[in-house]
């Protein structure tokens, strides 16, 4: 099943605090990142982010995504500003952006 729209917009809602966010579509879902970090996604209208010590610090509940990924943190917060202390918290945990050929 495919993520909403709507329930797209109520995340990029809640992150409206958290810096340089953008999505991208795929297949059907969306993926989050902010200033070019992956963190996390919209699947099946949940939202995940990926699995750091600082999200587990915060989340409890971990979920599978999509068949054959690894498991996410299921985002179950609604206070903007701890969705953005969440995120902020985790960045420095995960990869630099991959640099794409041209």
């Amino acid at each position: 099943m495919a993520s909403s729209a709507e329930y797209l917009e109520y995340v990029l809602d809640l992150l409206a605090d958290v810096p340089d966010v953008t999505t991208r579509k795929m297949m059907g879902e969306y993926l989050l990142y902010s200033s070019g970090k992956l963190f996390g996604g919209v699947y099946d209208d949940r939202f995940l982010v990926k699995d750091t010590s600082a999200s587990r610090a915060v989340l409890s509940t971990s979920e599978i995504p999509y068949d054959g990924a690894s498991e996410m943190m299921l985002v179950d917060i609604e206070d903007r500003d701890s969705v953005a202390d969440l995120v902020v918290s985790m960045l420095p945990e995960l990869p630099e952006p991959k640099k794409r050929r041209k």
